[in-house]
């Protein structure tokens, strides 16, 4: 992801300099505080299951608003998630980094952001060679040079996707967020690709989501996407998810890359920081559930019903079988890497934060993880609490620096942070989203069957998008796909849109906590004629005005 650094200033009123993040442009005081950043990993330990449960999964994370306000686009940080990788039966290969991986969040090139965390699918090729975020959302937005733009084909008749990410409903506030990947049986294998003696695997892996207001498959990566690369680099062929199983153990982290702080020296030559207020979720002294009953599956969870339903024989419900799954348990264990740093600081000069002093894991059940936080360290307020702000910087015991939990009031005055002010932003660049408009795309040819449509989002945008034949989706006339090939893909999706209803569970409920919702302007209705075969796509994403 792109990184955008900004400059250091203060703003005088009167004799009384406030502090803004991000700084005015100008120069800097060198006496005033100083512009940095929280940054690291909270580690979720989990117990193992067998290699077996290798045809996908499913978890449930908390959804919440991460900072009080959003700060604008330097800030990225994800919830919690997780990276599914391709399983090996042996070494697996040298230098070939692919997988699943996104999750909810916020990202630099966010453009449309709220406090409220979005969705994206986080599909990655061969060592960062395309990736893809969602139906039309790839690596970069020049359409000229598309990297996985064309890598993820609209499943849902009912769900609009974004560029910008999946949203959820404004004001979502620690609600569980359902979702999971599984493999389906949508595409059949090649032999060639792109012309090439390279085989493509059979194995559409397709995002399942269980909210408050939406339940089922949504999208899928087109099998192309990953095997794609091996043209070039044939001694890879078969190696990446459109053949190979997923492993089923995972890992399970929060990444964070820019929380927004400052730094300052009192007259003692003492170090002091400050970051923006930071929330989680919390539920008094038994803390709140962040993950949930994270799921592998074998391939008769879903996939053997559907491909013999596919080869006529009778219907697949789409519920996948918890009898074919292993539940993750959690032991109460954890670890957090969260340091406080200026821009440009040394890896090894980075110093990490004392999380364990107000925040402790725990596991809620065996099958849920949270933390319980320590009352006179955070304030709470309608259930979240808001972590500490001020730390000083102190060595422990074995004479290594971190940075310590103080009270605001034993902050010296003549550091400056106390005027310090996290103010909520929108990010400088709003641009829209826009998609090929040429005559001779494959947008236009075959083109739409209705549309345009309108679609005013909770973050502030408007989506525009049309209703096109399932397999005349700009995405799959890029899959290296005969037009043989999208009319069978047609049929068996035709099969889906009838029998696979949105009001049903597919992944296992959850047993704690309550559900999130999509934000409501993202479901939508097909047109008279429409609902069977047809599927929404956004073709522009802009500031509503």
């Amino acid at each position: 992801m792109r990184n955008r650094t900004l400059g250091c200033a203060t703003l005088v009123v009167l004799a009384l300099p406030v502090l803004l993040w991000p700084p005015p442009a100008g120069g800097a005081d060198p006496a005033a505080p100083q512009r940095a950043e929280m940054a690291g990993y909270l580690l979720v330990p989990h117990a193992r299951v067998d290699p077996k449960y290798n045809a996908g999964f499913s978890m449930y994370v908390a959804a919440w608003p991460l900072l009080k306000n959003y700060p604008g686009q330097d800030f990225q940080s994800g919830l919690f998630g997780t990276w599914m990788f391709s399983q090996y039966d042996g070494p697996k290969p040298e230098k070939a980094y692919s997988d699943i991986e996104g999750g909810l969040g916020w990202w630099r090139d966010t453009r449309f952001a709220t406090e409220t965390p979005k969705f994206i699918m986080g599909g990655v090729a061969l060592n960062f060679v395309e990736w893809a975020n969602g139906p039309g959302a790839g690596k970069g937005r020049d359409w000229n040079k598309p990297k996985g733009h064309y890598a993820v084909a609209q499943l849902s008749p009912w769900v609009l996707w974004p560029p910008d990410g999946l949203n959820l409903k404004q004001g979502t506030s620690g609600e569980l967020f359902g979702y999971g990947y599984l493999p389906l049986p949508l595409i059949d294998a090649k032999k060639t690709t792109s012309g090439k003696d390279v085989p493509t695997g059979n194995q559409s892996w397709a995002l399942f989501l269980n909210t408050g207001n939406f339940k089922g498959p949504v999208s899928f990566f087109v099998p192309y996407f990953w095997s794609k690369p091996t043209v070039e680099r044939s001694e890879l062929a078969g190696q990446f998810l459109d053949t190979r199983p997923s492993d089923p153990n995972k890992a399970v982290q929060m990444e964070t890359q820019h929380i927004p702080a400052y730094l300052a020296k009192d007259a003692k030559g003492d170090t002091y920081a400050r970051v923006a207020p930071t929330r989680f979720p919390a539920r008094g002294a038994g803390g709140a559930p962040l993950i949930h009953r994270i799921t592998a599956y074998n391939r008769a969870a879903l996939w053997d019903g559907v491909d013999a339903w596919f080869k006529g024989g009778k219907p697949a419900t789409g519920a996948v079988d918890p009898r074919a799954a292993a539940v993750h348990t959690f032991d109460g264990k954890g670890g957090a890497t969260w340091q406080i740093y200026a821009p440009n600081t040394p890896r090894d000069k980075k110093v990490p934060l004392a999380w364990n002093s107000f925040a402790t894991p725990a596991a809620l059940d065996e099958f849920t993880y949270g933390y319980k936080f320590q009352k006179d360290a955070v304030a709470s307020d309608d259930g979240v609490v808001t972590l500490p702000e001020f730390y000083r910087l102190e060595k422990d015991k074995k004479d290594k620096e971190r940075w310590v939990v103080v009270s605001p009031k034993d902050v010296p005055a003549e550091t400056g942070l106390a005027r310090v002010e996290f103010p909520r932003r929108r990010g400088p660049d709003q641009r829209p989203y826009t998609t090929p408009d040429g005559a001779d795309t494959s947008w236009k040819r075959p083109g739409p069957a209705a549309g345009p449509f309108r679609a005013k989002l909770g973050d502030g945008s408007v989506a525009t998008y049309y209703w096109y034949r399932f397999a005349d989706q700009p995405a799959l006339l890029n899959a290296d796909l005969t037009d043989a090939d999208r009319e069978a893909l047609q049929k068996r999706v035709e099969l889906l849109h009838r029998g696979w209803t949105k009001e049903r569970d597919y992944l296992p409920p959850p047993t704690v906590g309550a559900l999130a919702d999509l934000d409501p302007a993202v479901l939508v209705t097909p047109p008279k004629g429409l609902e069977v075969g047809y599927v929404p796509i956004v073709t522009r994403q802009a500031v509503n005005e």
